[in-house]
């Protein structure tokens, strides 16, 4: 056991949350990483034990384009400044991560100067993949070269010179030394050399105890990155996507078909391959913006953090912000935001009362972290499932339909159950629990022990708040394409802000229950039928679908990190409906 196989992260993009500019002047250092230092305790609040921070070095813009790797950035602060706040961190208890940037190099990173100095003299003229001094590009080099993403801004690091790996290598053994980390995040995993990547690994086995190695991986075989040579964990856009779609459809059978393939991917393992579940990040829009129903932002988070994997919150999500993709812009994804503005917000903000109740349970349950995986029920608009470790049963059951619903599921060898949200206590009998979950709703079942008497509960107006729904749901509101700097950003709504105002509301305040269903036998819980078979069928059609619009928002993603993309570019992606040609795509970034 790992410090990671317990962790719940918290994910800052710092150039955004502290509001620094765009671009970087090289002046002197402005301290705004200490303006990050309030949030460590209000990370803590809200049950998270890990932070996954960066980009943090020297760069020319977004962060990615890196000038100086054992520098942090001027516009964030000095060396100072990150070995405190990341000390301050450990003294919480919470463990960090950085962002290592370590497939390219911006272009004014001292190798390539050095090439565009003395061109075929340069001693580093093979740091970099395919320099060709007969060609030209778009900045008037006198030489072109292999980029990622098609942005020549972001020069490819030859990963198989072995001075490149040695350096690099350097730098993690630089950041243990100089910082104290604890693990870092790779990007762009899915294009790194595997033999560069099982260097990294052994650097991370060699500078500190349990040094935690995670990729950042779209689709394909995550086993490939995720093994005992290469890589601890990766993220898991699968499930990502699943989440969202999920409840947008109210298709149940697309998160637990992504959940199945994931667990048999991992080898059926107990606990799964640990991948890094997330429902937004810095990158994708926000997962309140993304939901038709916000009354789901309820269901959708309780799965991320019971299934299989390590859970993540994006900042400003507990607070229920909006996110959108703008045109040529990810700015609005990365607001700057003032932690004053969501004074008590554990206390008086349904949703990040939510995060914090989740963060509290999972870090009180070993099952949640180690334990197996096994469906219970399986419908469009409700699901159960359970995760067993050591004698330890938790039942998991959410609703995303607009009427509660009564579930009867098979327990464990308990007497009692708590539910972790609401404090309700349940009786088993016959070896199963009946309960009633809310509309749009979710509930943590956990054995009534002495850790589980209440002290991770939290009051009932969590989930029933979300209830108050009408039978015609509000439109969404549609968002002006932001013009100003992260810096000017609106302030998004105080934490007075509740799932009142935004989710569909009942004409009356009494939802429509539906029967219980009559306790399963060992055989009633798989039965094997024509209408199941169909049922299977179309589940599996509905995931090549969902399959088609992960890999389309992949392309776009991969795109739209570094640069414009026209509306030309974006009508010639969402054309291509073959998942092969758009695999292909895919790897066409490498």
């Amino acid at each position: 056991m790992a410090w990671y196989d317990e962790a719940v992260f918290y994910h800052i993009y710092p150039l955004g949350l502290t509001g620094a500019p765009k671009e970087n002047s090289y002046s002197k250092p402005e301290h705004r990483l200490n303006t990050l230092i309030p949030w460590i305790d209000h990370i803590k609040n809200i049950g998270c034990n890990a932070l996954y921070i960066g980009p943090l070095f020297e760069s020319v813009g977004h962060g990615y384009e890196t000038t100086d790797y054992k520098k942090l950035d001027s516009r964030l602060g000095d060396n100072k400044d990150l070995t405190d706040f990341v000390a301050k961190c450990h003294e919480k208890g919470i463990r960090v991560i950085f962002d290592g940037v370590f497939n390219h190099t911006g272009r004014d990173f001292f190798a390539f100067q050095d090439i565009k100095e003395k061109r075929e003299s340069s001693q580093y003229r093979d740091w970099y993949c395919n320099v060709n001094f007969g060609g030209n590009n778009e900045y008037n080099d006198g030489f072109c070269y292999d980029n990622w993403g098609g942005y020549n801004l972001l020069v490819k690091l030859n990963q198989r010179n072995p001075a490149v790996r040695d350096y690099i290598c350097d730098v993690i053994r630089f950041w243990v030394s100089e910082f104290d980390i604890d693990g870092i995040r790779l990007d762009a995993a899915d294009v790194l050399d595997f033999d560069f990547m099982k260097a990294l690994r052994g650097t991370a086995n060699e500078v500190k105890p349990d040094f935690w190695l995670m990729g950042e991986v779209i689709h394909g075989d995550y086993t490939r990155w995720v093994n005992e040579g290469t890589l601890h964990s990766v993220t898991n856009y699968q499930l990502h996507k699943a989440l969202y779609s999920g409840h947008n459809d109210h298709n149940y059978f697309e998160i637990a078909h992504t959940v199945k393939r994931l667990y048999e991917m991992g080898g059926n393992r107990p606990d799964g391959l640990k991948l890094y579940n997330f429902v937004d990040n810095h990158d994708v829009e926000r997962i309140y913006t993304k939901l038709n129903n916000k009354a789901h932002f309820i269901p959708v988070h309780i799965l991320m953090y019971t299934l299989p994997g390590v859970p993540s919150i994006y900042y400003g999500s507990e607070f229920g912000i909006e996110g959108k993709k703008e045109k040529f812009s990810d700015a609005s994804l990365r607001p700057a935001l003032n932690l004053d503005d969501y004074k008590n917000a554990v206390n008086n903000n349904v949703y990040t009362k939510l995060i914090a109740a989740l963060g509290r349970t999972r870090q009180q349950s070993k099952a949640l972290s180690y334990g197996d995986y096994k469906e219970l029920k399986l419908m469009n608009r409700q699901y159960a499932f359970s995760r067993n470790y050591n004698g330890e049963s938790v039942v998991v059951t959410v609703n995303n339909d607009d009427s509660d619903y009564v579930f009867t599921v098979p327990a464990g060898n308990v007497s009692t159950y708590i539910g972790a949200l609401t404090g309700e206590k349940v009786s088993v009998s016959n070896g199963t629990i009946c309960v009633n979950i809310k509309a749009n709703s979710g509930e943590i079942w956990v054995p009534l022990t002495d850790a589980f008497t209440g002290s991770i509960t939290v009051d009932n107006s969590t989930v029933e708040t979300a209830n108050k729904a009408t039978a015609t749901p509000k439109p969404p509101v549609e968002t002006e394409p932001a013009t100003h700097s992260a810096a000017e950003a609106p302030k998004p709504s105080a934490p007075e802000k509740t799932l009142e105002a935004a989710a569909p509301n009942t004409t009356n305040n009494t939802s429509k229950t539906t029967n219980a269903d009559k306790a399963p036998s060992a055989k009633e819980v798989t039965p094997i039928d024509p209408a199941k078979e169909l049922a299977a069928k179309a589940c599996d059609e509905a995931f090549e679908k969902g399959k088609i619009a992960g890999l389309q928002e992949a392309i776009l993603a991969i795109m739209e990190k570094n640069g414009p993309v026209t509306d030309q570019m974006k009508r010639d992606v969402y054309n291509n409906e073959h998942h092969d040609s758009l695999i292909n795509w895919v790897k066409s970034f490498r």
